[in-house]
């Protein structure tokens, strides 16, 4: 794993841990800056200033489908040709952050242009889970 996955990981654990913690915070007025974050590990401790992890760029993949092809099959394509993929019409698809899944979403149209509405975020558990 590189480093900066190293941070990226690092930042979401952390994150991770202290997410119910702000949850409850949230409602009380608080000195933190917006990149802040407590330490659950220590009470006393300062708050995490995690604005450096910001600009890290992340590679965001949605992934429409697969499919598995011969050679000869790939080189007989031309325009028009239809690809037969794996998944079925209507099918949430994947939105992968660093190859790893974070959410499932579906195709929308925003001035002529594709994007991803998404209807189901990945769990911290379950994306911690899947880190091992």
């Amino acid at each position: 794993m590189s480093t900066q996955d190293d941070v990226v990981e690092k930042a979401m654990m952390e994150m991770a841990g202290v997410a119910a913690q702000n949850a409850a915070a949230a409602s009380e007025p608080s000195a933190l800056t917006p990149g802040a974050v407590k330490s659950t590990a220590d009470p006393n401790a300062k708050p995490l200033d995690l604005d450096f992890i910001l600009d890290i760029p992340l590679q965001v993949k949605v992934e429409v489908g697969r499919t598995r092809m011969m050679i000869q099959e790939l080189l007989q394509l031309s325009k028009g040709s239809v690809i037969e993929l794996n998944k079925l019409l209507g099918e949430n698809f994947e939105v992968m952050v660093n190859d790893k899944l974070v959410a499932r979403g579906e195709v929308v149209v925003v001035n002529d242009r594709f994007g991803v509405r998404l209807t189901d975020i990945i769990s911290t558990n379950d994306r911690v889970k899947s880190l091992a």
